[in-house]
């Protein structure tokens, strides 16, 4: 008869198990079977793998057929490459103590490059749970703002900022106004000594007159008034020359 090794389905659904069975090729896939190798579970990651290898190499020098995906499963662990070792044991090619060196140093390389996988994959897996977290964190932060925004009572700040911004620019034309009148005064009066300087310097002239200081001169002074008290004898000759000329005047009249 003709037998295989297969995967015989069990466990719930969405959550299968495999268990790698001998059967024989005319029973059905979850029927009755010859011998039991191992189990596989590709619900992990990576996915675990539980097999007899010495069972499986000597199912496979009696002739039994993998199928393709019990194939896979015998390659990753192995379990082909023992086999084909072994083959060559069997017709002389190779020693039983040089097929167990290749076999253990395949090994070897194997475990190294399980434990990096699995070492890249949990780097992976914690890279993404905190993507996911940094994720969730800022949407909660947006959802938060947007109950604090809606239930915050409204607030008109537009008007406030253009009051402000009207008060600081009348402030602001207020100091500018000023800062010119002063500037406006300062130069008045910078400009003011130098007419009333310039004034008196063009018309010393026409002033002069109008003010009459020669005929001031005399009552303030006190030399000035010292010919007002010659005056009357001055004024003698006068009165002593006017009788004369009434005396005249008398004798013409008669």
């Amino acid at each position: 008869m003709a037998v295989k090794i297969r995967l015989a389905r069990r466990g719930r659904k969405k959550k299968a198990i495999y268990d790698i069975v001998v059967a024989d090729a005319r029973a059905p896939r979850d029927g009755r079977f010859i011998e039991k190798l191992g189990i596989y579970n590709p619900g992990t990651n990576p996915a675990s793998i539980v097999l007899e290898s010495d069972k499986a190499v000597d199912w496979l020098l009696k002739g039994a057929q993998p199928t393709d995906t019990a194939r896979s499963i015998l390659q990753h662990e192995g379990v082909m490459l023992k086999k084909h070792l072994q083959v060559g044991v069997i017709k002389g090619a190779i020693t039983q103590e040089v097929a167990d060196s290749r076999f253990e140093e395949w090994k070897g390389s194997k475990t190294d490059r399980k434990a990096t996988a699995a070492d890249t994959l949990s780097q992976k897996k914690d890279s993404d749970r905190q993507a996911r977290l940094e994720a969730e964190r800022k949407v909660s932060q947006t959802r938060a703002e947007a109950i604090a925004k809606k239930n915050a009572p409204p607030v008109e700040e537009a008007p406030e900022v253009e009051e402000a911004d009207a008060a600081v620019d009348t402030v602001t034309e207020e100091v500018s106004n000023e800062v010119a009148e002063e500037t406006t005064a300062t130069e008045t009066v910078t400009e003011a000594p130098e007419a009333e300087a310039a004034a008196p310097a063009e018309s010393p002239v026409a002033e002069a007159p109008a003010e009459t200081p020669a005929a001031e001169a005399p009552v303030e002074t006190p030399e000035a008034a010292a010919p007002a008290v010659e005056a009357p004898e001055a004024e003698a000759p006068a009165s002593t020359e006017a009788p004369a000329t009434d005396e005249s005047a008398e004798k013409k009249a008669e």
